[in-house]
């Protein structure tokens, strides 16, 4: 859902009903499900999201809000069912990354990876500190107190 709220939250959708139908969808059968499925046949590996979608390009924020126009417009202004395309499609690509991570490095560390840098800018690291702590952590599992501490160490 973090892809899809995104760009319906960019388009100037509602991700609150969005969320809720999505939702409500997966519990359908009256036990949550995924909402993702894969298949290999006769060699094809295809992945698809089944998600109701109820979208729009016209009205609204849609023509009111600058950056709703902009992000519209980056998309080269489709209509309402190529924006629902869009939206599904960002949502598996989304959810084909989260499953690549969970069945090679983990979501921890590759989560954390992206977050290394934030974690030395509060600390207020020097660029020598940032590279020293970057080359420790290249191999290592990264979690915010282990990069605090390893930094008040190389203080020390």
């Amino acid at each position: 859902m973090n892809g899809i709220d995104a760009v319906v939250l960019a388009t100037g959708n509602d991700f609150r009903a969005v969320e809720a139908g999505v939702h409500a969808y997966a519990n359908r059968n009256g036990q949550y499900s995924s909402l993702s499925h894969a298949k290999i046949e006769n060699g094809i590996f295809t992945f698809w999201l089944d998600v109701p979608l109820a979208l729009g390009t016209i009205g609204g924020l849609t023509s009111l809000h600058p950056l709703v126009k902009f992000s519209l417009e980056m998309l080269g202004k489709p209509s309402a069912e190529e924006l629902m395309k869009i939206v599904a499609v960002t949502g598996l690509a989304q959810n084909f990354a989260a499953v690549r991570s969970l069945t090679t490095t983990g979501i921890q560390q590759g989560h954390m990876k992206m977050h290394i840098m934030n974690i030395l800018n509060q600390h207020h690291a020097t660029k020598e500190e940032k590279q020293q702590v970057l080359e420790y952590f290249k191999d290592i599992t990264i979690s915010h107190s282990l990069v605090v501490d390893y930094l008040e160490n190389l203080r020390k």
